[in-house]
């Protein structure tokens, strides 16, 4: 196409990023400029756009972190806002892009992404496979417990999202099984975007958990921490006398406990290219809080 540019790691270009912005509110009706202006959209996060008389029309993301898989940690990108502008679609800018980043990040260990299912015959051209996650859930008896100072964080206030990245910057992943560390930039789009009145912290076991409750169920979404704790003692200070089951939104060690293992269902797709072979476990759950 005549006029074509191709540009990538843009952040601090205004004028592209608010492009950006735009096709993504139009696409999914997410935007990332808050993200940006609180400071958390850092190189870890990288758009490969097509650009098209100064505007945006095709975009695929990179987002850099490590998984751990095994025990051991394997390098990794997810990618993730796969959009096109309507008049611009059926031409292959899609696939140029996602040449050029494979191109880029043929060293990693695997590269990954969770699609919709308007695509699910796209990304095996490229080598992915579609793989299964798991949904771990446990019915639950309260059991009261010496309760922790809990600390309500707000996902609006800098001063909290400052203390949250840290935290999460430093921390150990839930799972030696399968699990993301590197990930601090995704977790706190998360606490702004998504889960902003859902953080607490507690201060006597120095954890921040985010949860929330729907009639008897609590859904767990993250435990961030920086040395190991004990999950039932965690889940044990957040339930309420109604709490009768607990949905876990990761992946858990130790999960012969656990009533229910299922395949979880998504509207989205997870689909893994491995270049390096690595082993992957039978039965996993990517966090929720590090998806793209």
């Amino acid at each position: 196409m005549e006029g074509l540019v191709f540009e990538k790691g843009y952040k601090e270009n205004e004028a592209l990023r608010d492009s950006f912005n735009e096709l993504a509110l139009n696409t999914f009706g997410i935007e990332f400029e808050t993200w940006y202006q609180h400071g958390y959209w850092t190189e870890k996060y990288q758009p490969y756009s097509f650009i098209h008389q100064g505007k945006v029309i095709a975009n695929v993301s990179v987002n850099l972190l490590n998984l751990v898989i095994g025990g051991e940690s394997k390098r990794a990108i997810q990618i993730g806002t796969v959009m096109t502008h309507p008049d611009y679609r059926n031409q292959g800018l899609s696939r140029k892009l996602m040449e050029l980043v494979l191109e880029d990040f043929k060293y990693v260990d695997l590269v990954y992404l969770f699609a919709n299912q308007t695509v699910l015959d796209f990304y095996p051209k490229f080598g992915f496979k579609a793989m299964d996650e798991i949904q771990f859930s446990t019915n639950y008896d309260f059991k009261p417990a010496n309760q922790s100072r809990v600390k309500k964080l707000d996902g609006t206030n800098p001063e909290d999202l400052s203390f949250i990245y840290t935290l999460a910057a430093n921390r150990k992943s839930i799972s030696k099984t399968f699990g993301t560390i590197g990930s601090e930039e995704l977790l706190l789009f998360y606490s702004i975007m998504v889960f902003s009145q859902d953080l607490y912290y507690l201060e006597d076991e120095k954890v921040l958990v985010i949860f929330q409750k729907e009639d008897d169920t609590i859904h767990l979404y993250d435990i961030v921490f920086t040395e190991e704790v004990d999950i039932q003692l965690i889940i044990n200070q957040i339930a309420s006398p109604e709490s009768r089951k607990i949905v876990f939104h990761f992946h858990l060690d130790n999960q012969e406990s656990l009533l229910t293992n299922e395949i979880y269902q998504s509207s989205n797709v997870l689909f893994v290219k491995n270049l390096t072979n690595v082993i992957l476990p039978e039965k996993f759950k990517h966090p929720i809080t590090s998806q793209a």
